[in-house]
């Protein structure tokens, strides 16, 4: 059987997911916040991690881009096929690192963290989206779990995963030395699956914007590693000079000097 055949006989749920009404509406929502940050951003190496439908990177300025995942079977172009937790990649190589949706489905989103750390240059930047539990999407979750007791390996994408709050995805960015340099929301119209009532609830879109941005289905994180180093201190070079109590300074001249100068 050829390799395109063993592609087409099964997609992970993922992908389904995102060929829907809902999955399309998130994919609208992202991509312009994707295009919007990494147009700035500068190096010489990005990774894009999962949602390949999404080719987050295509308004990048880095020249070498790639793209991982961890299904075999995903029909988009793959550079790399690893798991998010264990990256086959050198320490301090990459400038750019995307994560989108990947922390809420890593059976170790701490261990994925870390290995970002690890892979990421000094000053290169992590970009993180994920789904908000401090919203509807959020509320549907919690119905679907209270209503459906049953394993997650059953659950529809995304319902499968555990949403990560923002605050705690704060705390975790900041113990690995990370600055969060800017967040924000997106769809904020609620999950329904079917598009008659995404177009019914549109106004949710530019109300939930401008008034309850902190409710939105979705974040979207910038953050920054940072190093501790020294950091290096400009000579005021028009202070006076210290005095020091160490250094003699000459009060007064002595007799024998007055002598010796007359001299």
């Amino acid at each position: 059987m050829s390799q395109q055949s063993n592609r087409s006989v099964s997609l992970h749920p993922e992908h389904q997911w995102l060929d829907s009404s809902l999955g399309r509406y998130l994919q609208q929502e992202e991509q312009a916040l994707y295009d919007k940050a990494v147009v700035d951003l500068f190096g010489f190496n990005a990774l894009q991690v999962g949602c390949l439908q999404m080719d987050l990177l295509c308004n990048s300025r880095i020249a070498h881009r790639f793209k991982s995942t961890e299904y075999v079977s995903s029909p988009e172009v793959t550079h790399l096929y690893c798991c998010d937790d264990f990256l086959p990649i050198a320490d301090a190589s990459l400038d750019l690192l995307i994560l989108p949706h990947r922390l809420e489905f890593s059976e170790r989103p701490h261990q994925t963290l870390r290995e970002a750390e690890r892979v990421m240059m000094p000053e290169g930047y992590l970009l993180i989206s994920g789904f908000n539990p401090l919203s509807l999407w959020g509320v549907t979750l919690f119905f679907r779990n209270l209503l459906h007791r049953q394993d997650s390996i059953d659950k529809p994408f995304p319902w499968s995963g555990s949403f990560i709050g923002l605050g705690r995805l704060k705390d975790w960015l900041a113990l690995l030395g990370f600055e969060v340099v800017s967040v924000e929301m997106c769809c904020h119209i609620p999950p329904f699956e079917q598009a008659s009532w995404h177009q019914r609830f549109s106004f949710m879109h530019q109300l939930g914007a401008k008034w309850l941005s902190a409710i939105g289905g979705v974040y979207f994180v910038v953050a920054k590693k940072r190093v501790a180093g020294m950091t290096p201190l400009k000579p005021n070079w028009k202070a006076a000079p210290l005095k020091s109590p160490l250094i003699a300074r000459p009060t007064q001249r002595k007799p024998s000097q007055r002598g010796r100068s007359k001299q």
